[in-house]
């Protein structure tokens, strides 16, 4: 089974992104800063990164870099998660090094096969 991490501050988002992952059979863990999200990604080793590029205690360019220079973590796909306009959003992914990016609000008949589509199994 797929592990996700979620790095999302709005509660109600993390949990909206939970229950549709959980119920295609992702595991899942939520991350409510940077600093947590760190420690968690080291811990459990997701298969997949969910960013909130928008984090109270460092901007998603930062912990982008944090764990592209972790050698445990490095290949692992980050999408950020953002309502940012799109063409700002495909800049702003390719310049922080995020494998792509899933627009807020998000489509919840979509949103676990948009996660499923970065990894490399393709379906939980």
């Amino acid at each position: 089974m797929p592990q996700v991490l979620i790095i999302e501050d709005n509660l109600d988002s993390a949990q909206l992104f939970q229950r549709v992952l959980a119920a295609r059979g992702f595991e899942v863990r939520h991350a409510p800063d940077a600093e947590t999200a760190l420690q968690l990604a080291l811990d459990s080793r997701p298969d997949l990164i969910l960013l909130d590029l928008g984090l109270p205690d460092a901007d998603g360019q930062t912990l982008v870099g944090w764990l592209r220079r972790l050698p445990s973590l490095a290949h692992v796909p980050i999408i950020a998660c953002t309502a940012w306009p799109e063409e700002t959003a495909r800049l702003m992914v390719s310049a922080y090094g995020c494998n792509g990016y899933i627009r807020k609000p998000i489509n919840i008949a979509r949103f676990a096969d948009q996660i499923a589509a970065y990894l490399p199994e393709g379906q939980p």
